[in-house]
């Protein structure tokens, strides 16, 4: 998840910028990215949400089987038939999510949108599934995803090669990589580095 972050921030150099300029404001230029920090970056949250809305990791969530038949959405349901949920398809659903193509972080802010969080309480943001199957991996890493990428934008400058692109093409799979993998550069942010 990470590289697919980065990729997007390095497409979207005015999101990149946002994120660097909240973290200068909550962390300062002399300090280092610290946990209590975390809490704090609200602006770099709805990048990651985003980022996952953008590029599931998992495109189709872990099959569901009903122990009983039952009717969703007026569809019948046979008992112990499995179940997938397409959830890259859900969120690319111009039904469910405005410009679902656009990568637009400010949806995930108080202002734009409804609480959204990661534990799968709204049918259309499930990155790590929801109920009883929720990831139980799922506070570690959303934790120390963003604790990396606070780190990595805090203290680094990125950049392409010269001349070169990003490229977001998908590689699909049972989980969703890059096609081709992210190269940049990292350039010092500020006289005193502290990693």
């Amino acid at each position: 998840m990470v590289e697919w972050v980065m990729a997007e921030l390095l497409h979207n150099p005015k999101v990149m910028k946002n994120v660097q300029q909240e973290l200068t404001d909550v962390v300062g230029e002399n300090n280092i990215v610290e946990e209590f920090h975390i809490t704090k970056l609200h602006y770099l949250d709805a990048v990651l949400k985003e980022t996952f809305r953008r590029h599931p990791p998992i495109p189709l969530l872990v099959p569901r089987c009903p122990s009983e038949s039952c009717v969703i959405g007026g569809y019948m349901i046979p008992k112990h038939s499995q179940v997938f949920l397409n959830l890259w398809s859900v969120c690319m659903d111009p039904k469910v999510w405005e410009n679902p193509s656009e990568f637009w972080p400010d949806r995930f802010l108080k202002d734009n949108a409804e609480k959204i969080d990661y534990i799968g309480n709204n049918f259309k943001f499930l990155p790590f599934g929801s109920g009883r199957r929720v990831c139980p991996g799922l506070p570690l890493a959303e934790r120390m995803v963003m604790y990396l990428l606070a780190t990595l934008l805090h203290s680094f400058e990125w950049r392409l090669p010269e001349g070169e692109t990003v490229d977001l093409s998908e590689k699909f799979g049972i989980v969703m990589r890059k096609s081709t993998p992210l190269i940049a550069t990292p350039y010092q942010r500020f006289r005193a580095c502290h990693i």
